[in-house]
Formats: structure tokens, C-alpha cells, sequence
């Protein structure tokens, strides 16, 4: 998902392609505003409002739009090609005379009087780029509840708006924690210098294509994506985990040298390798004996002659004996077929 800067920087390019110039085109691929024509209404601004676009028309509308994953807006000149993705996958065209912007994959897009505009981002915390920023109310916002997740609060718009799931772990690593720390536990100093810190990356990349948070030629970023190479500070192998937003799973990436705190929770043994590692006594050979019984009995074996069932000197079924038993089945020559005289 486009994180705070990258909607920041497209709401820049939308408003220079687009305000105070007169709409010759409007079509909008939806059926909800198929009908709708702003032909002829001049753009006034576009401005960002955490991860929300809001384009400004005269007559006060608005329409609002958000990139969620995998959305777009491509602006083109006049004769220029339109390379943002298929057809079918534009839902508005907004164009003047020379320019064109094109919203792609656009999930969320709704067209709303100005006066209204409050209803879609009213719920949305200080925006770390825009006018209303405010980092002791950002962390006033963190810290209402003491016992979740730095990660998920970070990404939960309601406590600060732009932050995604890149900056969420660049953020932690920067503090030494990881991003399962509960908000109540992060050491004072550190919850005071977050919003800050948290602002100075995105003011830093919002003119940038290219997101970089080290400072480092070459090395843009401490620990996302990297997994499993090493850290830049320590050299550990980079780690990468699942962690929820409240709406589903994305990946983590954090150093378990260099950040303190819990690691993520590891699911229930259930191999045969960790279970002849686990010590005698601790519980863990019996539940993961039943679990490998309990899957043997839901995936019956294939009933195989002793010749395709063992491979040579190892006694174990491989996939090449069962690949040749299976040609010998089917290649069995079939009976003739017989007709019955009418």
C-alpha cells in the first residue's frame, strides 16, 4: 500500500496538472457515478490527507479516492500514451486540454459536496504531512492503549495518518524495539522522540521515487525486504514475520540483535524434526505425535506393490517409484469395446 509520502507526492502532481484549469473531460467507470459529467467545472486544489486524496472542484464538490494496494493516478499529456495498466482497470478520467489524469484500480472513490469532505477523513489522526500535524496528540493517540502492538498502532491511521507498513518497521528498528513490543512498554525517552522521528522520515522521502531511511549509498533501507541477508549494524540475519493491522496480515521485518522486546508468536510444533529436538518432559513429543497422527489419518497412503513402495537401500517411497507405478497403471492396455447389434 502507497504510504503517507507517495500520496503526498501524487496529490503534488494532480494539483499541478489539473488546478485552475477547466475540465474538457470527465468519465468516471463506475456504476454509481457513470452518469456524473464535471465537463466544464475548473479544479481548484488536490490536496493529501494522510493516505486520502481530495480533488476540489468549483461548485463544491469533491471527490474523494484512496490508493489502498494496489491503486494509482497517472498523469499523461496531450497524445501521449496511457501506461498505468489495461483498460478495464481505469474507474476516472480527468482531463483538460493538455493533460490527463488517470485513476487506476481506484477501489475506494466517491464524489461528496466540499462542505461534507469531513465525513471521509474525520476519522484520521494528525496527518505527519500535513498542516494539522501535532505529535503530542500522535502520541497521546499511541499511548490510549497501553497493551497493543507498536506495529499495529502504528499502522492504524486513527493515532497518526501516513504511516505503512514500510515505515512501521524502519520506525521500530530506529528505536531498538521490536514491532511486537507493547505501546505501554516503550521506554519513555524513546515514545517521546516517535512522532518526531516518524515525521522526519516521510518530510525526507516525500520528494524521493526512491524511499531511503539509512543514509547509506547503495542500502536504502535497515530492514524491510532484507530478510534473510544481514543486518547493516550487527550483520544477524534479517527476520521476517506476519503481523496483523486489523485488516490482514502483512510482512514484518525486524533484527532480533538490535531490537528489543517479544518476537512473534510461533505457532504450535507440529514436525517430526522439532519434535526429536524438544527435551523429554516438556509436553511438546506428544502434541506434535498426535497432530502427525491425526494428518496420517486424514491422507491415507496410496496402496503401492513392495517393489514402487521402496526405493534401493533406503527402504522410503520416492516420487520417482510413484511416478513409475503410476505410468504402469495407465499405460495397461484397455479391452476392446464391444458393440451391442441393434
Amino acid at each position: 500500500m502507497p504510504e503517507g509520502d507517495t500520496v503526498w507526492r501524487t496529490a503534488r502532481r494532480l494539483h499541478e496538472a489539473l488546478a485552475g484549469k477547466v475540465l474538457t473531460r470527465s468519465d468516471f467507470r463506475m456504476p454509481k457515478y457513470a452518469t456524473v459529467d464535471l465537463t466544464g467545472r475548473a479544479v481548484l486544489d488536490t490536496v493529501s490527507r494522510g493516505k486520502h486524496l481530495l480533488t476540489r472542484f468549483e461548485g463544491g464538490l469533491t471527490l474523494h479516492s484512496h490508493l489502498l494496494m494496489e491503486g494509482a493516478w497517472k498523469v499523461y499529456g496531450a497524445g501521449e500514451r496511457w501506461k498505468g495498466g489495461p483498460a478495464h482497470q481505469i474507474r476516472a478520467v480527468l482531463g483538460t486540454d493538455g493533460r490527463a489524469a488517470v485513476g487506476y484500480r481506484l477501489q475506494v472513490l466517491e464524489l461528496l459536496r466540499t462542505t461534507e469532505e469531513e465525513r471521509a477523513v474525520a476519522h484520521l489522526g494528525p496527518d505527519l504531512l500535513g498542516p494539522d500535524w501535532d505529535p503530542g496528540l500522535a502520541l497521546a493517540n499511541l499511548l490510549a492503549d497501553p497493551g497493543r502492538r507498536l506495529g499495529e498502532a502504528l499502522l492504524d491511521q486513527r493515532n497518526l495518518a501516513g504511516i505503512g507498513n514500510i515505515y512501521k518497521s524502519e520506525l521500530c528498528f530506529l528505536l531498538g524495539v521490536t514491532p511486537w513490543l507493547p505501546v505501554g512498554a516503550l521506554p519513555a525517552d524513546r515514545a517521546a522522540k516517535l512522532p518526531l522521528l516518524a515525521r522526519k522520515l516521510l518530510e525526507a522521502n516525500r520528494d524521493r521515487v526512491v524511499r531511503r531511511t539509512t543514509g547509506l549509498r547503495g542500502q536504502d533501507l535497515f530492514v524491510y525486504g532484507r530478510a534473510p541477508r544481514p543486518c547493516l549494524r550487527c550483520g544477524t540475519s534479517v527476520r521476517v514475520a506476519d503481523q496483523g493491522d486489523g485488516f490482514q496480515e502483512r510482512p514484518t521485518y525486524w533484527c532480533p540483535t538490535c531490537q528489543s522486546g517479544p518476537p512473534p508468536y510461533q505457532p504450535r510444533v507440529t514436525t517430526w524434526a522439532s519434535t526429536i529436538a524438544a527435551p523429554p518432559g516438556t509436553g511438546k513429543r506428544e502434541t506434535a505425535r498426535a497432530a502427525v497422527n491425526t494428518r496420517a489419518r486424514r491422507r491415507p497412503r496410496p496402496r503401492l506393490s513392495g517393489a514402487s513402495r521402496r526405493s534401493p537401500g533406503r527402504g522410503l517411497t520416492t516420487y520417482a517409484s510413484v511416478h513409475a507405478r503410476v505410468r504402469q497403471v495407465t499405460r495397461r492396455p484397455r479391452p476392446p469395446l464391444r458393440l451391442r447389434a441393434p
